[in-house]
């Protein structure tokens, strides 16, 4: 008797052992422990294998201060998925969206990606052409003379342009599709293709971030049909920025003065679909 209750209270210290070794599957992995936090996989998310776990990356990846053709976790597209320009993507994104063009294939309609990643440098050159008045606002405007206050021409530039350092194309969740005027998805083959993003593109985990504009989502940018995000990936960089990104750290390009005036990290940043948050 005494030994039956002496290798029962082995068994259940050696099970209590067992328990307290158990890594959470939700623990992430991080570039840069010093300036990564280690974040939980939102619950919302949708399922991934123990292969495809998302790494939290730096704060520089965070803001797009990186190469992403020379980052591990990034992948050339095909050519047969895109207008003819060369993108890379985070892998899962990539996988994702191959994932994506063949249902939407199956069903008659044509994905294409029109733009993807694109970091910090290559951002700052589109905003800063913006800024200066040599690349017009939506074909019409020249910021640089129509609005001569800085947070004003921030403004304006961010109904569609993002201020480097605070896109979400740096993070290689991203990408535009087929077109990038609003008006191309209002009718004909533009609104088939709208039509089955907006029906099934949850279902291989890419949501619409920029919605139009309401009560819902009062600020930030106006509605863009073609942006779709990758949420197993985008959802946790998004809480990332919530917690780790100041207005007060945008910097480095012509007219980031106006960035805390703005507040584009709330407004901007964070001012997005609540479906993809």
């Amino acid at each position: 008797m005494k030994i039956s209750l002496l290798l029962l209270a082995l068994l259940v210290l050696a099970c209590g052992s067992k328990d307290l070794a158990v890594v959470p599957a939700t623990v992430l992995a991080v570039d840069s422990p010093a300036l990564s936090p280690t974040l939980p996989a939102p619950a919302s998310a949708p399922e991934t294998t123990a292969d495809s776990v998302p790494r939290l990356p730096s704060y520089a990846y965070l803001t797009g201060k990186f190469d992403p053709t020379q980052h591990p976790d990034f992948v050339p597209v095909a050519a047969r998925y895109t207008d003819g320009d060369p993108y890379v993507l985070h892998r899962e994104t990539y996988a994702a969206f191959e994932r994506m063009h063949a249902a939407a294939l199956a069903d008659g309609i044509k994905l294409f990606i029109v733009s993807a990643t694109r970091n910090f440098a290559r951002q700052r050159q589109i905003w800063e052409a913006k800024w200066k008045g040599e690349r017009l606002l939506e074909g019409r405007e020249k910021a640089d003379v129509v609005y001569p206050e800085a947070a004003d021409r921030a403004r304006a530039i961010l109904r569609y342009s993002s201020m480097p350092g605070t896109s979400r194309h740096h993070w290689g969740t991203d990408i535009d599709l087929n077109a990038l005027e609003n008006s191309y998805f209002a009718s004909g083959e533009g609104k088939r293709i709208y039509d089955w993003l907006r029906a099934n593109a949850a279902t291989y985990g890419f949501c619409q971030p920029y919605s139009p504009k309401g009560v819902a989502r009062p600020h930030g940018y106006e509605e863009e049909r073609w942006h779709w995000s990758y949420l197993p990936l985008a959802r946790q960089l998004t809480q990332y920025a919530a917690t780790e990104l100041k207005d007060s750290d945008i910097s480095g390009f012509a007219g980031a003065e106006a960035a805390a005036e703005i507040e584009v990290l709330r407004h901007y940043v964070l001012g997005i679909n609540p479906e993809c948050q």
